[in-house]
């Protein structure tokens, strides 16, 4: 595949180029990561990151590949500046101690317990108002069920870097209608 076709798949959003193409660098983007930050941190977190930066703006750092150098080169040059970047600005989590952000083995005492049931119903009336389907299935199953992303794309007939892009654009969704109904209820 020439670099061309490449960089016009994943324009076009083609899953199998972006399949393609995150298998073919994965070696790139892991030895960047190791390199950059010198902690711990979520590989797929940042794989996930930098190809939503390649293509936000309908693609724009994408098309601004000049072919001055050879794609990888270009890309290889993009990956470091992009990692040290935010290493800098702290978007990625240190996870030096690899256990996870919560306990998933229960809540011991009583009062958390009620606290997390009625979060649970807080983010079901959530659910009833957002108007995407897929995006409250993303979320259950990703966020609340902790189902692997792979079988989640598998079952939905989508790349797990779609799912991923889901995800992000589900959450915000999610954040914006908390918003909107934390304001109404104010107005109150």
């Amino acid at each position: 595949m020439t670099d061309k076709e490449l960089i016009d798949g994943l324009i076009n959003r083609d899953n199998r180029i972006t399949d393609y193409f995150l298998d073919k660098y994965r070696p790139l983007f892991k030895n960047a990561i190791a390199l950059i930050f010198d902690y711990r941190v979520d590989e797929d977190e940042c794989i996930n990151e930098l190809y939503l930066y390649l293509m936000k703006n309908d693609a724009e750092k994408l098309k601004s590949f000049a072919g001055r150098s050879t794609f990888g080169y270009w890309l290889k040059r993009v990956v470091i500046r992009f990692f040290k970047d935010i290493k800098d600005t702290g978007k990625v989590i240190d996870n030096k101690s690899g256990e996870p952000l919560f306990d998933k083995t229960g809540i011991a005492d009583y009062s958390d317990r009620i606290a997390a049931i009625e979060a649970k119903e807080d983010l079901e009336r959530l659910f009833m108002l957002m108007n995407n389907e897929r995006y409250v299935t993303v979320l259950r199953n990703l966020v609340i069920g902790d189902s692997e992303p792979e079988k989640t794309a598998a079952a939905m007939g989508i790349t797990v870097a779609n799912l991923y892009n889901i995800k992000k654009r589900a959450l915000a969704s999610l954040v914006k209608v908390a918003i909107k109904q934390m304001n109404n209820n104010e107005n109150k």
